[in-house]
């Protein structure tokens, strides 16, 4: 570089090369096309649960992620736009809807709400947990005493307690041996950053961090605004291609989009945009319906593992019934996120 070598992180840069390449190929016959926009998400699939298994930390999502919204945009200004189908105000309006996006975006990647590792790596002493009924065991983890601790909801695989639902909310705290920390009730740690979050709800490899309580409502904004964004996108691009049709139609019969190259590479480009779009709709959903049951997918996950929660929905959503206070109410918690900084009790200063 100017000032010198620069390390880059060979996981930044397959996007950045493979996927005008396919895009391109895959606009040249509509075989080729069919056979790429399959495989794609194929691949992608495998990586993550590549990655996934290994307990890997990865910037492939996030720089495909930033580079299909930047190759999207450049391809619409430079193949849609020039064609006079588009209105200023609708290039506008797309323009805008992708900075809030991106806007976002850079909110959710901030910090999720991790918990403040102690200084030094000594374990804090117990006797305040002891007074509570919490107990060691010669395995190294911790429970509550009692028959209620059945019945357990907050809790990992292995390194650390999972507690009794029955307990009042601010009475719940679990001691992680890998952060040496008490948590407070609904954290949990992170395997891939390594972290203890609050109201750890999931690890997002499209943004390579933690989605807790801090960035939650940032993560929906961002996936609110790229799914308006993206069907808006894809709506001009298919009226400008063909013309006289609903965009529903046109995905599936458009005559003519494979005449020339730029219609065939604009019909690529949308039905790469589709295949992502969906897929993220799918996450927004989840999360939609998660925020409506005031569960988490950390939550959800450990209640699916332990038996201990309701399928609803088709198995959309597990309903823990542990935190669900109605509709309502569950969407107030959600919005209320972060807006005053946590009570810290006796025990998170010891």
């Amino acid at each position: 570089w100017f000032s010198g070598a620069v390390k880059i992180n060979v996981s930044l840069v397959p996007p950045l090369v493979l996927l005008p390449v396919f895009l391109h190929v895959a606009a040249l016959h509509f075989l080729l096309g069919l056979i790429i926009l399959t495989s794609l998400p194929v691949v992608v699939l495998w990586y993550y649960y590549l990655t996934h298994r290994r307990k890997e930390r990865t910037l492939f999502f996030l720089s495909l992620g930033l580079f299909s919204l930047g190759y999207m945009y450049y391809v619409f200004l430079r193949e849609v736009v020039p064609r006079g189908h588009v209105e200023y105000s609708q290039v506008v309006a797309l323009t805008c809807g992708l900075i809030l996006m991106l806007a976002a975006l850079s909110r959710a990647k901030k910090d999720p709400g991790y918990l403040p590792i102690p200084a030094g790596n000594e374990e804090p002493s117990h006797q305040g947990l002891a007074s509570k009924g919490v107990r060691g065991s010669s395995s190294g983890l911790h429970g509550i005493s009692g028959a209620a601790s059945s019945r357990a909801v907050n809790g990992e695989a292995k390194g650390y307690c999972r507690m009794s639902a029955g307990q009042p909310e601010g009475v719940k705290k679990d001691w992680c041996t890998k952060c040496q920390l008490v948590r407070p009730a609904r954290a949990g740690h992170c395997r891939l950053c390594g972290r203890c979050v609050r109201r750890l709800d999931h690890h997002c490899v499209w943004i390579n961090s933690c989605v807790g309580e801090h960035n939650h409502q940032a993560f929906i904004l961002a996936l609110s605004f790229f799914m308006l964004t993206s069907v808006y996108g894809i709506t001009l691009t298919l009226h400008t291609i063909c013309r006289g049709r609903t965009p529903f139609v046109a995905l599936f019969y458009c005559p003519g989009a494979y005449s020339d190259y730029s219609s065939a590479l604009l019909f690529t480009c949308v039905w790469y945009c589709a295949i992502v779009t969906a897929g993220m709709g799918y996450i927004l959903l989840i999360q939609l319906l998660n925020i409506s049951y005031n569960v988490t997918e950390r939550e959800a996950r450990l209640a699916l593992r332990d038996n201990t929660g309701r399928r609803l929905l088709g198995g959309l959503v597990i309903d823990t019934g542990q935190y669900n206070r109605g509709l309502l109410c569950n969407w107030g918690h959600f919005l209320s996120l972060g807006s005053s900084p946590p009570q810290r009790s006796a025990e998170d200063i010891v």
